[in-house]
């Protein structure tokens, strides 16, 4: 059955800005003294919110500047701003709602500038255009439910008629917690992680998720 609304995480789910933004964040925290692998870093932070890091990694001795949090933004939008490619079928999905009748929006950890950066070269930031939810702007972050119930409630959908696609066990729960079918998306995630938070369906692609909605794209 065709959902009322569809809520899309941005990274890793649009745009595949993890890798770049973990390689940052690693070689950031490297020169304060936390040495981290990707694979750590990722089953550490990713999903999460800079704060929770920032908080994260003082817990664990390593002293942080004031300003690191402008720091580590500067880094990770300066390399975002090199380019960052759209994941495989994220587009096709999209055309394929738009068909359908059924709206869609964005609800995510990152802030309006980062999704600023990374939708912007591709034309998905004017596509998405004042649909985009941000915790920054919000002032809530995954794993709270607020930052899907809030976009349910503007476009006037139920909790339950709504769709979740995110990759992060975070936004999974999220999805879960706000009481909307959460589709964990897996292309690079532990499908494992996912499942452990409640996501079901967990798929690999896009296609799959357009075939859990009923939908169907190339």
């Amino acid at each position: 059955m065709l959902p009322d609304l569809v809520i899309f995480d941005c990274d890793g789910v649009l745009v595949d800005s993890e890798p770049p933004t973990t390689d940052v964040l690693v070689a950031n925290l490297a020169r304060h003294g936390l040495v981290l692998t990707h694979t750590e870093a990722d089953l550490m932070f990713v999903g999460g919110t800079m704060r929770g890091v920032m908080d994260e990694v003082r817990q664990r001795g390593v002293t942080l500047p004031d300003n690191w949090l402008d720091e580590v933004y500067d880094e990770i939008h300066a390399r975002l701003r090199q380019g960052v490619p759209l994941i495989a079928g994220a587009v096709a999905l999209m055309d394929a709602l738009d068909i359908a009748g059924v709206p869609y929006c964005v609800g995510s950890n990152g802030s309006e500038t980062k999704m600023g950066i990374t939708l912007g070269p591709s034309g998905l930031l004017d596509r998405l255009s004042g649909r985009l939810y941000s915790a920054h702007t919000l002032g809530v972050a995954k794993p709270d439910p607020a930052l899907f119930l809030k976009p349910a409630a503007d476009f006037g959908v139920s909790p339950a008629a709504c769709v979740v696609i995110d990759d992060s066990p975070s936004g999974c729960m999220a999805g879960v917690a706000a009481g909307m079918r959460t589709i964990g998306y897996a292309e690079t995630t532990d499908p494992a992680r996912l499942r452990a938070v409640g996501a079901d369906p967990v798929v690999a692609n896009m296609a799959e998720a357009a075939q859990t909605m009923g939908l169907r794209i190339g």
